[in-house]
């Protein structure tokens, strides 16, 4: 079912999928509310593609640093059409795409967002496509060349080189003319070579050891979303002025130990490793970071990273990696999906499809 608009384009019924509580995906619920017309400074998008990571699926188990209280509307990032503006505003016309990164609300057929939340989309660029290169795109692109600051003839480690984050930072370090291994699964070496890395086996019984043949003096960055032991492998992994890059703690996803507690742990130790004095250094990249407290820069940070993916993307010099498209209102499937772990690229949501 999609949404409706009247006549005088007074009301607009929007259809969400909502997380009720903590859950399985079966417990998402559909639902319908009228939307308020946009204020100033606001516009009406039409989404035409939303997607699916790794935080909504921690979300739907309570455990996603900053989340908020439930029932909420998931949804990290979407792409779609300008459909009405608010009062005054002249920023963009309708009948424009754009994305936008908001971290929660973007599974939905409608949605007012502010003016400083959208980033222009180029002409000619399909939007499921699109859609997986937005917050995947903006946190490659930030981890790449805001933290490690990678420089053509560098060696890199990508872990979890054929997801959605996996799969941008690897064409993104190519196009740039570094070396990248990548860990992925046998059975996914033929997408990993694809894209021009080296696959490694993430099941390999010392991963640091082959990463140290490979690259005998050591990598010059590792991009670690895992967490738990494999960040401290990951650190073993650099060689003298090397970057650790953090994203996240996918490995204990289902821990009975609370994420927001291993985070605090995770954050402490980074802390720890980069005050040593061995010219290495630790991060954690959040690809939200500053916009509550510095949102302009922020927002012309992320305007500025997603300007040169969508660039890349319309060139054909990256690929886009859609895992699968699913209507919206199968979010629970789509959900099922992304946890199978058989998957590469991002699942996208469709609304009307």
């Amino acid at each position: 079912m999609s949404s409706q608009t009247n006549t005088n384009h007074d009301v607009v019924m929007a259809m969400e999928i909502v997380l009720p509580g903590v859950g399985e995906p079966e417990t998402l619920q559909v639902r319908h509310r009228a939307l308020p017309s946009p204020k100033a400074g606001e516009v009406l998008v039409r989404v035409e593609a939303t997607g699916v990571s790794f935080a909504e699926k921690a979300m739907l188990r309570g455990s996603y640093p900053g989340q908020p209280p439930f029932p909420f509307v998931p949804g990290y990032d979407l792409v779609g059409i300008v459909t009405r503006l608010g009062p005054s505003v002249t920023e963009v016309a309708v009948g424009q795409r754009v994305a936008a990164l908001i971290k929660v609300g973007g599974w939905t057929d409608y949605i007012v967002l502010s003016v400083d939340d959208l980033i222009p989309v180029p002409d000619g660029l399909e939007a499921t496509e699109v859609e997986t290169t937005v917050v995947n795109g903006a946190t490659a692109w930030g981890m790449l060349h805001e933290m490690a600051k990678v420089r053509s003839g560098q060696t890199i480690v990508v872990h979890g080189a054929t997801g959605g984050v996996g799969v941008m930072l690897v064409q993104l370090a190519r196009i740039a003319g570094v070396r990248v291994m990548g860990t992925a699964s046998p059975s996914k070496f033929d997408i990993v070579r694809e894209m021009g890395a080296e696959p490694l086996d993430y099941h390999c019984d010392d991963l640091v050891a082959e990463v140290r043949r490979l690259a005998p003096n050591g990598v010059d960055a590792v991009f670690d979303p895992l967490g738990g032991k494999s960040v401290n492998n990951s650190w073993r992994m650099l060689g003298p002025s090397g970057t650790l890059v953090s994203s996240g703690m996918q490995s204990k996803f289902g821990s009975n130990e609370p994420l927001i507690v291993l985070f605090i742990f995770l954050l402490g130790k980074l802390y720890l490793w980069n005050a040593l004095p061995n010219g290495r250094h630790a991060y954690f990249f959040d690809v939200n970071s500053g916009k509550t407290l510095r949102p302009q820069k922020f927002h012309q940070r992320l305007r500025a990273a997603l300007t040169e993916v969508f660039a890349l993307l319309a060139q054909g010099r990256i690929q886009a990696h859609v895992a699968s498209r699913v209507p919206l209102e199968q979010a629970a499937e789509a959900m099922r999906q992304a946890e199978s772990g058989k998957t590469v690229g991002k699942v996208v949501l469709v609304p009307g499809l």
